[in-house]
């Protein structure tokens, strides 16, 4: 059964940070902020939920890109118990789905702690001022096949962000594989 991500804490700001990305660079928050918007995506490599969306994150962002919306993607897993999650398949996986936007990993998982991530894929929108307001799915999922039908809900939701700075108030939550957290 996959988890699911809390509901929208509309208004929570978004937590700095510093990651290396797949290109071997230390991105911080304030690189990536959009000035209509930013979009944080927690994935990882290995997980099925975000293998069936990774085409539609990359073709939504190419769009949103143009609305001022900027965006990254992060991997807080346990890569030593998962290795389909190390840096090198990071770097695989980004090229692989050709991500227009940086891949960080969090090796320490603080950076998920700090956000409060539960899956992936685990989506944050937030306004020109980092305010959260989205917490949903990227598009409904049958028997982890996209349901293409029309724009999708994350495209939905961050366009109206960045054209008002507010996110739809119903949101449908992500679902997913449970961050691999490690365990001492």
């Amino acid at each position: 059964m996959p988890i699911q991500t809390p509901i929208c804490d509309f208004g929570k700001k978004a937590v700095p940070f510093e990651l290396k990305s797949t290109d071997k660079k230390i991105i911080k928050l304030d690189d990536i902020k959009g000035e209509n918007g930013t979009l944080i995506m927690f994935i990882c490599n290995h997980c099925p939920y975000v293998k069936a969306v990774a085409k539609d994150i990359v073709e939504d962002y190419n769009t949103l890109k143009e609305l001022g919306i900027n965006a990254v993607a992060i991997c807080s897993n346990d890569a030593v118990n998962y290795p389909e999650d190390s840096f090198e398949n990071m770097i695989k996986f980004s090229n692989s789905n050709s991500f227009s936007f940086p891949y960080l990993v969090d090796e320490t998982q603080e950076v998920a702690k700090a956000y409060d991530a539960v899956c992936t894929p685990d989506f944050f929108g937030y306004n020109k001022n980092l305010e959260l307001q989205y917490r949903g799915r990227m598009r409904e999922l049958k028997k982890l096949i996209p349901v293409r039908s029309g724009e999708s809900d994350l495209f939905q939701a961050m366009k109206q962000i960045a054209e008002t700075g507010k996110g739809p108030k119903e949101q449908i939550p992500s679902a997913g594989c449970g961050i691999k957290w490690k365990y001492d």
